[in-house]
């Protein structure tokens, strides 16, 4: 590592402007950060910290909430440098995924149609417009391609300007070839132990997209609907009523449910009803899941009205009647079990129609035919939605790929949930959100998506003599082919030609969540395929840092696979953090519009302003944005330049023409302060340990402050040689250099930029590959001080101080005399300090008298003459 800077001395007037292009710039031609990964190969793994860097997703701009988190991020980083640590801390780029190709979509004006033949002449249009383009699968991931090397590009200018301490050498995307090899290693892994399988069933479907959705990625939202009264005909003539929101879903009705001990239903349960306007008989039946406070207390199931009509089909081993194609539009062809020709008019009014306006046409029809039972009562309820997609989902029957994750298996569960109380939690109660999760989980991992940017799954199926593919018999790449494309490439054994006709072969058409593949980020990161010794020194890895909205997903998902993949938790620690509010207290989000661009901040209040106020907030608490604490990190960094500048100025330190040595530090009042500081050290490290930034951040403030606002100026005046004589002068000048840069390096993390610039004044290398700040070395050099020494100093001169102030004198305004009551104890502390209290207040005589109680100070101020 070549780090040639030298000590510069301090400038005449320091400032913060241009130290984040200086010192990026330095940083990285001197590899100040870069990770050392043939010691990683060979030395012992405790010498490594290794970090699974959340990959921010590329799909547009950074936000303010971004700068919040990965700031607490890198603040554990720099400390675990200097405390000596090979720390491993890339960088990834999310840039697979829906995310991506919507933005793809909006920004050039195009659609993906899989069914175009592939034009290397074709461009997007210059303006895109309000009808999307159709353009090639190859095209439309090329564009993608494009779109997120450029955002990309523009993330990492920002985290450069942050000062996130990152060995750019080692960044990965989500979509390279080394991800799509790791991906897709990963899940024949999973497909050859049995954790992987495909099943045609019931799926969460987004109609905009046209894609299945998982659990994890769901969100209920507030809707307006109504509750709809229809009358099922009993054998008996007489009508069984029912309530519903989804009347639409009529011609998909396949029975009815009451709760076993509903005494109003029991002789109902085993016998049938019709259906009104299709006249489709169907059973009534009875579970447990069925609420008797809810409406009538009896529901109609349809396939699919929701997540309980799966559950009940399932269970119940009900008919099936889907009525709801991939598009959101009912099916041209009538479902089963409608045949008489009502049925077929009565459907034939909703084919191709949108579920909400067969929902007007169906409840036309049973108002006109008798079947509704009153008028529509409004109601507001939860819809379930897609987190990304703008319409209520949908439930079709589908093929899809699915890994187990204990939805469906309670010894797995069981073991993810013993993994989790494993796993070191940063706060612990957010540990509460991963045991809830994984409690809840009522089916396993759907990844496969029927999207186009995205790693490929990486099977091919034989076809028989009609073309009709064999699920059951699927083709494997070889481990040395990947990553590979189903839809572009030919399996082993056949040609290129035979794609699609008899006896052929056909590729998987899908793409594989984009959580399956960032599940892997520790395996991508640290090489799995590519570099087993390098991942063997990293992994599992020391942290992973990210927000509590993403337990779900990304830190549960994470640890599935390394649980099953290799046995293990795939990091000891997980430290989350909060949301950044507005000043609503609403979450700050892209998608709400209410997000701040972090580019416009950094430039107003400068990088170390901004990790001021992101890294004085709590572990996994949610913070207010607020430019404020930016304002008051910005004068502290800027007052770390002044007091640096002052101490070197004094005499101290190398930079200005000779240090004594910390063994010169023989004063009480010296030795009383590195006595405190030594305790702020040690505080500020336990709170680095447990991965607190905030708490660290605190102490090292509280002390800085004391420093400057108290110390400095109590021993000025001795730092000079004004009084004392040789001796009280170097130990002055020594303490103020000790404490200096034990200050400097305990803000290293969090300030960058302004401890690095000061320690340039006076040392050689870089702040943040110096050791951390011993708490053992400076209890050596304070000995058996007391710290109240300096508390009896600072609390007396406070007083001389507030007494000129109301007097509206200037600060060197002679005192004639001080009087100071207080008790035994603290009279002695102040004795020791008693010549720099009167150098420091140009204070005549001090009268000391013992008083029990609170101390008492009185000001003599000179007459003016």
């Amino acid at each position: 590592m070549n780090r040639t800077h030298r000590p510069s001395g301090a400038p005449d007037k320091p400032v913060l402007g241009g130290l984040e292009q200086h010192w990026s710039r330095r940083w990285e031609e001197d590899g100040v950060y870069a990770f050392d990964a043939d010691a990683a190969r060979t030395g012992p793994r405790d010498a490594v910290f290794s970090i699974d860097t959340p990959p921010p997703t590329v799909s547009g701009s950074l936000h303010v909430g971004h700068v919040f988190s990965y700031t607490h991020t890198d603040t554990v980083a720099r400390y675990q440098r200097m405390r000596g640590k090979n720390v491993f801390y890339p960088m990834g780029w999310d840039d697979n995924g829906l995310p991506t190709e919507r933005r793809v979509q909006n920004h050039y004006g195009v659609r993906c149609d899989p069914s175009l033949p592939y034009d290397p002449d074709v461009t997007p249009p210059e303006r895109p417009g309000k009808r999307q383009v159709p353009v090639s699968r190859r095209t439309f991931i090329e564009l993608c391609e494009r779109l997120t090397a450029e955002d990309e590009r523009a993330f990492e200018d920002l985290w450069r300007t942050l000062g996130l301490s990152v060995d750019w050498s080692r960044t990965y995307r989500t979509i390279d070839a080394p991800a799509r090899a790791a991906s897709q290693a990963a899940f024949l892994d999973d497909l050859a132990r049995g954790d992987a399988y495909h099943a045609e069933a019931p799926t969460l479907w987004d109609v905009t997209f046209r894609t299945a959705v998982a659990q994890a990625e769901l969100e209920d939202r507030e809707r307006p609907g109504a509750h709809h009264r229809i009358g099922f005909r009993r054998a008996d003539g007489r009508d069984v009523l029912v309530d519903t929101t989804r009347p639409e879903l009529l011609p998909a009705c396949v029975a009815l449910v009451a709760h076993p001990d509903d005494e109003r239903y029991r002789d109902l349960v085993g016998t049938s009803v019709r259906t009104p306007l299709f006249g489709v008989e169907v059973p009534v039946v009875a579970h447990h899941l069925a609420a008797p406070d809810k409406g009538t207390g009896i529901a109609m199931v349809c396939t699919f009205g929701d997540t309980t009509d799966v559950t009940w089909w399932r269970e119940l081993r009900l008919a099936t009647r889907p009525v709801i194609g991939w598009d959101g539009r009912f099916l041209a062809t009538a479902p089963s079990g409608l045949t008489s020709p009502a049925a077929l008019a009565a459907y034939a009014g909703l084919a191709g129609t949108t579920a909400h306006t067969a929902r007007e046409r169906v409840v036309a029809m049973l108002r006109a035919g008798g079947g509704l039972h009153g008028e529509p009562r409004p109601v507001t309820h939860a819809v379930k939605f897609f987190e990304k997609g703008d319409k209520p989902l949908e439930i079709v029957t589908t093929r899809q790929w699915y890994l187990r994750n204990g939805g469906r298996d309670e010894r797995l569960r069981s073991a993810l949930l013993a993994r989790g109380a494993e796993l070191q939690w940063h706060p612990p109660h957010m540990k509460v959100r991963y045991d809830n999760w994984v409690g809840g989980l009522n089916g396993d991992w759907l990844i496969s998506r029927q999207r186009f940017f995205g790693v490929p799954v990486p099977l091919w199926y034989p076809l028989d003599g009609d073309g009709r593919p064999d699920h059951g018999r699927p083709i494997l790449p070889a481990a040395e082919a990947l990553p590979v494309d189903p839809g572009a490439q030919a399996p082993p054994g056949y040609a290129e030609h035979q794609r699609g006709e008899p006896h052929g072969f056909t590729g998987d058409p899908d793409v594989m969540d984009t959580w399956a593949t960032s599940s892997l980020t520790p395996q991508i990161a640290g090489g799995r395929l590519a570099d087993p010794e390098l991942f063997a020194g990293v992994f599992p890895m020391d942290l992973r840092p990210q927000a509590h909205e993403i337990i779900r997903t990304w830190l549960f998902a994470t640890v599935v696979r390394a649980h099953t993949g290799h046995g293990t938790l795939p990091w000891r620690h997980a430290a989350i953090s909060g949301w950044i509010l507005d000043p609503d207290r609403k979450k700050m989000s892209k998608s709400k519009g209410n997000a701040v661009t972090p580019t416009d901040l950094l430039d107003q209040h400068g990088s170390d302003a901004v990790r001021y106020w992101a890294a004085g907030a709590r572990p996994g608490t949610d913070t207010a944005f607020d430019t404020g604490q930016m304002k008051i990190g910005r004068r502290l960094a800027t007052k770390l330049l002044n007091v640096g500048k002052f101490v070197l100025g004094s005499g101290s330190g190398s930079g200005s023409g000779g240090d004594p040595g910390p063994r010169a530090v023989t004063e009480p009042l010296d030795r009383a302060l590195l006595a405190a500081l030594a305790t702020a050290v040690e505080e500020a490290t336990a709170a680095f340990d447990a991965f607190d930034h905030a708490r660290a951040l605190e102490r090292a403030e509280q002390f800085f402050r004391r420093f400057c606002d108290d110390y400095v100026e109590l021993v000025k005046a001795r730092a000079y040689g004004d009084h004392g004589g040789a001796a009280a002068r170097d130990s002055a000048r020594a303490t103020l250099h000790t404490a200096l840069d034990t200050v400097v390096r305990l803000f290293a993390p969090v300030l960058p930029f302004a401890t690095e610039e000061v320690r340039s004044w006076y040392a050689d290398g870089s702040v943040h590959r110096a050791a951390w700040p011993s708490a053992e070395e400076l209890r050596a050099l304070a000995g058996d001080a007391d710290p109240a020494v300096l508390t009896a100093a600072a609390e007396v001169i406070a007083h001389v101080r507030k007494a000129k102030s109301l007097a509206r004198l200037s600060l060197r305004a002679e005192v004639e005399a001080v009087e100071l009551w207080a008790p035994r104890a603290t009279l002695d502390r102040f004795a020791l300090a008693e010549r720099d209290v009167r150098a420091a207040g140009r204070v005549g005589t001090v009268s000391a008298r013992e008083a029990d109680g609170e101390v008492r100070v009185e000001v003599l101020l000179t007459p003016f003459r």
